[in-house]
């Protein structure tokens, strides 16, 4: 349990230094944004309490946004993500009971599941984020195309996190 915890600070505090150091300095045209911090919401286990998930998905946000000056924009789309991952867990797994402890992951749940699961979640957190931003809808084309290239960019770089964090052994199985 205790290594469980130790596990997900240490990815909290790592994706957010690759997120605040390396990444949002990147802006390929004013299009791309690539964001991933979300990977640390989609690497709780299935079965955490619906609070403590909200309350995890707050923190990052905050996190993002007091280093990024956004004024609450990353932690409003971080919940709103939070909130709807148990209904796209249920939605693309099929089953609503999980073993307790089960973490999101290649060598569980397999490719194709995984890439489903970044590509809705990317897609709505990413949605909810750029039309905060812009919080108007003259620019609705410029905003889809910023959404749709910036959830490709992000969901390649979720997924190669996926890879990097799972356990090989199992995998091979």
């Amino acid at each position: 349990m205790r290594t469980g915890i130790v596990r997900h600070i240490v990815q909290f505090v790592l994706l957010v230094l690759i997120q605040v150091l390396i990444l949002n300095k990147i802006r390929f045209g004013g299009y791309i944004n690539p964001y991933v911090y979300v990977l640390f919401v989609m690497l709780l286990p299935v079965d955490i309490p619906g609070w403590l998930l909200l309350m995890s998905a707050f923190g990052m946000g905050l996190t993002i946004d007091l280093f990024s000056d956004t004024q609450g924009m990353h932690a409003a789309a971080t919940v709103m993500l939070a909130f709807v991952r148990p209904g796209v867990i249920r939605m693309i797994s099929g089953r609503p009971v999980f073993d307790p402890g089960t973490i999101p992951a290649l060598s569980s749940m397999g490719t194709r599941w995984v890439l489903f699961y970044i590509l809705i979640l990317v897609f709505i957190h990413h949605t909810f984020l750029f039309f905060l931003e812009i919080f108007r809808f003259s620019e609705f084309f410029i905003t889809l195309g910023r959404i749709a290239l910036s959830t490709a960019i992000t969901a390649i770089m979720v997924y190669i996190g996926f890879l990097l964090l799972d356990n090989p052994e199992k995998r091979n199985r």
